[in-house]
C-alpha cells in the first residue's frame, strides 16, 4: 500500500513514521501540510511531534492545513487514517475522533516505555494484534490526557471504540486510562504513544509497535 505521512511545520517524527511504514512493508509517500491532494495514497499517517503555530492548543491550528481538508474527505469515504500523539490531537480538533487532549495532570512531560492493552483489533491499524494483547510502546507527551464527557466515554466503551488503554500507572491522567480511540466506522485511529519508535530491536522498546503498520496489509487483503 501507498501510505502518506504528513509533515506539518515543526513536525518531529515524520521521518520516523515513514521508516516505520517501510519496515511494515508499504511504500511511504511524503505529504506536505500545504498539499491540496493526497497523491493517490491508500492510507494516511499524521505523525507525532509538535506542530509550529499551535498556540491555542495542540492540533488546533494544524487542523486547518490544506491537506486536512483532503484527509477529512478521504476518511469520510473509508480511507485508513492514523494519528499519533500530535496527530491524535489534530484528529480530535478535526472532529474525526471524539474527545480532546489536554495537559498531563501532573504538569510534566512524560517520556517512558509504556505498557498498553490493545482493546480493539477490528481496525485497519490493529488487525495484527490479538484482543487484550499487552504491548510496550514508547510514550512522550506533555499534553496527552484524553478527556470527554461521561456520555461520550460510555459510548466509546460500550461500542468498542477504545483501541488501547494504559496498563499500570496512568502516565498523563487520561480518563479511564484511554490511550487510543477509533471512530464509529473504525478506519480512523488516534493513539497517544508512539508505535513508530517501537519497530526495531536495535532501538527503543522493541518491536511491539510494528503491528500498527503491518496491520494495513491484512486490512487491504480483507
Amino acid at each position: 500500500m501507498k501510505v502518506g505521512v504528513v509533515t506539518f511545520p515543526g513536525s518531529l517524527d515524520d521521518v520516523d513514521a515513514q521508516r516505520a511504514v517501510r519496515i511494515g512493508g508499504h511504500e511511504a509517500v511524503a505529504l506536505w501540510h500545504g498539499d491540496h491532494d493526497l497523491h493517490g495514497v491508500d492510507a494516511v499517517v499524521l505523525p507525532g511531534g509538535f506542530s509550529y503555530g499551535d498556540y491555542l492548543r495542540c492540533g488546533a491550528i494544524s487542523r486547518f492545513s490544506p491537506v486536512m481538508t483532503e484527509v477529512i474527505e478521504a476518511a469520510g469515504k473509508g480511507m485508513p487514517v492514523l494519528g499519533i500523539c500530535n496527530g491524535f490531537q489534530i484528529l480530535c480538533e478535526s472532529h474525526l475522533l471524539p474527545g480532546a487532549l489536554i495537559r498531563n495532570d501532573h504538569r510534566k512531560f512524560a517520556c517512558r516505555d509504556q505498557r498498553l492493552s490493545i482493546d480493539n483489533v477490528a481496525t485497519p491499524w490493529t488487525a495484527s494484534y490479538t484482543q487484550g494483547q499487552e504491548v510496550t510502546i514508547v510514550l512522550k507527551n506533555g499534553e496527552g490526557g484524553f478527556v470527554a464527557d461521561t456520555e461520550t466515554l460510555d459510548r466509546l466503551e460500550g461500542e468498542g471504540q477504545v483501541v488501547a488503554r494504559y496498563v499500570g500507572d496512568n502516565p498523563n491522567g487520561s480518563m479511564r486510562a484511554i490511550a487510543g480511540v477509533t471512530n464509529e466506522r473504525g478506519n480512523v485511529v488516534g493513539l497517544m504513544p508512539h508505535p513508530e519508535h517501537a519497530v526495531e530491536d536495535l532501538t527503543g522498546a522493541g518491536t511491539d509497535g510494528l503491528g500498527f503498520f503491518t496491520s494495513l496489509a491484512a486490512a487491504a487483503f480483507a
